[in-house]
């Protein structure tokens, strides 16, 4: 702090010093006409002791964002000639540029990033693909404030050496025409007449010279990547959709509403891994669960407490008549009644535009398209632990079909992992009648949420009875005497390593989700792979006429994320020779639906630490809430996320029993930049649960009342009492 003070104090310093001792006069043109004569004089005396100084005037001028940069550049062409002038103010103004550049980040930076977070990092992920680019655009065009540049830059994350070699050759060209003109200085009446009409028009032609030649790259880019394939003249589909999960749905549904020609391909069952082995199964048992737990702690409702009798067979009868009651949303029959043609098998490219279907029912068919949408999904992730092939293992994918026929939910379960699938199904089994142990590497469940959200799941799944084992790796899986083992060793620096052996009927595994990349020609295209499928901002691939949506290209693997990527799968395909679309990943939101819930949108509130904001959090706690309490729900809590001192939403967390239902507000809130102060003017109908979102936006107008102003309200209100 201390430096930044005396470097400001330098800098007013020299400013003042600058205006005290006249130099804005002499940095004039009749300044500089007036004492041209004694400028030669000293030039003829002493030629390098004028040249540096000159240099260094310039420098100091450039850097302190002065007036008369424009005067020091004729001056330059005047004094030194064409060729040495240019050279002189050329790299002059460049390291002064570069000194401003340098003193705005030091200066500016830190602060603006921690009062606008959200609005740098977008800027400095732009800066940082093409900041390049863009600098040296603006540098072409002198219509643009040179010195007002190198301070704006300065505040992005763009490099310093990048910064001064752009600016380097970008300002040539001005610097050339000025230089030139000072050459003729007597000729000169003002600086409007240098930058002509004409002159300024041809520098802002030039200043499109980088988006034309970017355009022309782009074409040589897309004709080198397609050089090896010839395309075919006419398409059978303008779009085809590999994948019938969330991501291909949505996308065939919108290409089709557009009246576009789409074939979707899928192998497997139509609404993928969501409504078949996911979101809808995992939910259905959830809720099962629930009951199954309200009827063991009935007293809670002024009730007897009864131990629920059922059938495990029957509750998994019921999940799959929920996914039957559902599937025809999802089914062949709908979407080909929406104008969508539903073929099922397995798709491979061909080239960048065709693809071969292997059909299910062994015939084979060949389509080509304008655009083609990879949707495939994502698998669970197996990891390479010793034994578990050979003692059997179930996922969230396989659980369904294989404990089907179970009378009894499972004796001895063992969870292995503990994100949200693995809490999730961990605490529903135990609710079930499972002996449940839950083992993860980590030092705590759910580690992307905060330390006391944490520790909050762990402690209702306790009591739940979910034995946890965090900090404790699996080291092998092994069969002694006819039953089975997994073999685990407590992680940490200062405990015992001894190895632990937990017995179990049947291991789940649900340690995270792999990217469905094998099978379907990537390899045979050169599509990059990086654990998933790598595209651009518009979900292109390598090639710009393939997109991918949904969990196969991540960065988030939610359905409702894949459902938001499909529309811009969908328009950038069918649309994007027109008009390209970003992916808009600001507020994605979601949910782990462990009993109480645990929803999340935007930062929390380690994130906010680790982004060094400068925020504050208002929290507000359900055991004040009249609906919860009625309930018997009334724990978790609502924590917002903020400037400090400003009601702008950063993030959200929320723990609640109705956790995810809650969330929509805040989510509308961030999309469209409304602050906690208008949520707290909306009417929440009473008694609801929804009435906690007006209540944590009071709390935050509580903290941040205006003491003063109410202070002299209380002395008014005792005045007018007499």
């Amino acid at each position: 702090m201390i430096k930044r003070i005396l470097l400001i104090l330098l800098i007013l310093i020299l400013a003042a010093s600058f205006f005290y001792f006249d130099l804005n006069q002499l940095l004039t043109l009749d300044g500089l006409k007036g004492s041209m004569a004694q400028f030669n004089d000293y030039k003829m005396q002493s030629p390098l002791l004028i040249i540096g100084g000159f240099f260094l005037l310039y420098v100091v001028v450039t850097s302190l964002s002065l007036p008369g940069a424009a005067i020091l550049t004729l001056a330059a062409g005047a004094l030194f000639g064409l060729w040495q002038g240019l050279l002189v103010a050329s790299f002059a103004s460049s390291i002064g540029a570069t000194l401003a550049f340098l003193t705005s980040r030091y200066l500016l930076r830190d602060t603006i990033k921690q009062r606008f977070p959200e609005r740098l990092a977008a800027i400095d992920a732009g800066v940082e693909k093409e900041g390049g680019f863009y600098l040296f655009t603006l540098r072409l065009v002198p219509i643009f404030p040179f010195f007002l540049i190198n301070l704006l830059m300065g505040v992005t994350a763009i490099k310093a050496r990048t910064f001064y070699w752009v600016s380097q050759i970008g300002m040539l060209a001005g610097t050339f025409v000025f230089v030139n003109a000072g050459t003729q200085l007597a000729q000169i009446d003002s600086l409007s007449g240098i930058l002509s009409f004409n002159l300024i028009v041809s520098f802002a032609l030039l200043g499109f010279f980088p988006l034309i030649a970017k355009g022309i790259l782009n074409m040589l880019k897309k004709r080198r990547v397609y050089k090896h394939y010839t395309k075919p003249k006419k398409f059978d589909r303008n779009m085809i959709v590999i994948g019938a999960g969330a991501g291909g749905l949505v996308t065939s549904y919108i290409a089709a509403t557009v009246r576009a020609k789409v074939t979707l391909i899928e192998a497997g069952e139509m609404g993928g891994d969501c409504l078949n082995y996911g979101c809808v199964p995992s939910k259905a048992l959830i809720k099962s669960a629930k009951v199954a737990e309200q009827m063991r702690h009935a007293e809670r409702y002024g009730l007897e407490n009864t131990p629920p009798e059922f059938s495990f067979k029957n509750v998994m009868t019921r999940i799959h008549k929920i996914i039957a009651d559902i599937a025809p949303n999802d089914s062949v029959e709908r979407y080909t009644d929406l104008g969508v043609e539903v073929l099922k098998g397995y798709a491979k490219f061909i080239d960048p535009w065709t693809v071969e279907i292997a059909l299910n029912d062994g015939g084979t068919q060949t389509l080509t398209a304008r655009s083609i949408v990879i949707a495939t999904g994502a698998r669970p992730f197996i990891p390479d632990l010793p034994g578990l092939e050979e003692t059997g293992y179930v996922t969230s994918d396989t659980i369904w079909k294989k404990f089907t026929e179970l009378e009894a939910a499972p004796k001895q379960l063992v969870v292995l992992g503990g994100g949200p699938i693995g809490s999730e199904l961990a605490q529903a089994f135990a609710r079930l009648g499972s002996n449940v142990t839950q083992i993860e590497r980590g030092a705590r469940l759910m580690k992307k949420e905060d330390v006391e959200v944490s520790e909050f799941a762990q402690k209702v799944l306790v009591e739940s009875g979910v034995n946890i084992l965090t900090s404790h790796q699996a080291m092998r899986c092994e069969t002694r005497n006819g039953k089975k083992f997994i073999i685990v060793e407590p992680q940490g620096d200062n405990i015992d390593k001894q190895e632990i052996a937990i017995e179990y009927d049947e291991l789940l595994c649900a340690v995270g989700r792999s990217a469905r990349l094998e099978g379907y020609g990537l390899e045979d295209l050169g599509i990059e792979t990086k654990r998933t499928i790598t595209t651009d901002d518009y979900l292109e691939t390598l090639y710009p006429n393939i997109y991918a949506a949904g969990d196969v290209v991540g960065p988030y693997q939610f359905t409702h994320v894949a459902s938001h990527q499909a529309w811009y799968a969908a328009v950038n395909g069918l649309f994007g020779h027109l008009k390209k679309f970003k992916v808009d990943y600001r507020v994605i939101p979601w949910t782990t639906f462990i009993d109480p819930e645990v929803a999340r949108v935007g930062l929390n509130e380690q994130e906010a630490i680790e982004k060094g904001i400068d925020f504050e959090i208002t929290r507000y706690d359900f055991k004040d809430l009249d609906r919860a309490v009625t309930e018997s729900a009334n724990h978790g809590f609502i924590k917002v996320i903020t400037p400090k001192g400003k009601d702008k939403i950063l993030g959200v967390t929320i723990v609640a029993e109705h956790a995810g239902d809650l969330m929509p507000e805040f989510i509308l809130a961030m999309k469209h930049g409304l602050g906690l102060n208008k949520i707290l003017g909306t009417i929440h109908m009473y008694p609801t649960w929804a009435e906690a979102n007006k209540y944590a936006a009071g709390e935050w107008k509580r903290n941040h009342a205006p003491e003063t102003l109410l202070n002299w309200l209380e002395k008014y209100h005792t005045w007018r009492r007499g």
